[in-house]
C-alpha cells in the first residue's frame, strides 16, 4: 500500500509539472519526448492514463485514511 501511494504521488507530481509547462509555455513535454507518430500517441495516452489513475488512487487514499486528520 505504501509503495503504491508513493508511486502515485510521484506520477501525479510529474503530471502536474507537465501541465505547468503546457499552461505557461505551451510546451508538451510528453509529446516532445515520445514523438507525434502513432506509437508516440499511444504511449502518451498510456502515460496520461497512469497519471489519472494515480490521482484517483490518491483521492481514494485521502478519503479512506485521511492523513491530514488531527490527532489529539
Amino acid at each position: 500500500m505504501k509503495a503504491t501511494t508513493i508511486i502515485s504521488f510521484i506520477l501525479v507530481l510529474i503530471g502536474a509539472i507537465v501541465w505547468l509547462l503546457v499552461g505557461l509555455f505551451d510546451f508538451n513535454l510528453v509529446s516532445t519526448v515520445l514523438g507525434t507518430g502513432e506509437a508516440g500517441v499511444v504511449a502518451a495516452r498510456v502515460i496520461y492514463s497512469l497519471v489519472g489513475i494515480s490521482a484517483l488512487w490518491l483521492l481514494f487514499y485521502w478519503i479512506a485514511y485521511n492523513p491530514f486528520r488531527r490527532i489529539d
